[in-house]
């Protein structure tokens, strides 16, 4: 089955930057995607981005196009997401997902397979 190792949330001013990471392993096959969504208090799931391990495509979404920048290490089965310019609307839970073989649903980025349990970011004001 496969495995998520998340890190590098935490507490953040505005303006801020944190870089999180998703190490992935028990993979079922070579050609997948790793993203993220996220889910605020009092809020729904949001896709955030995701990248493919195949063409190196990302996605983004609105509110993440130009702050956050995604990137992967094949050998490695992680993927990173920096996160620049943090806002206190990006204080949420960030899970980590994975989807085979592509970025699913491109649009909404929540077309996944599996996830991780998340890691808290919060952004003070």
């Amino acid at each position: 089955d496969e495995q998520f190792v998340e890190s590098g949330g935490g507490l953040v001013q505005t303006g801020g930057s944190l870089t999180l990471t998703c190490a992935t392993s028990g993979l079922r096959f070579d050609s997948y995607a790793i993203g993220w969504f996220r889910q605020g208090p009092g809020k729904g799931r949001e896709g955030i981005t995701c990248i493919a391990r195949t063409d190196g495509r990302t996605f983004y979404s609105a509110s993440a196009a130009g702050r956050f920048t995604v990137t992967m290490d094949n050998a490695k089965h992680t993927a990173y997401l920096l996160m620049k310019n943090l806002e206190p609307e990006d204080t949420a839970t960030y899970h980590c997902a994975i989807n085979y073989p592509y970025c699913g649903d491109s649009a909404r980025l929540l077309n996944w397979h599996k996830w991780g349990q998340g890691i808290q970011v919060t952004v003070s004001s």
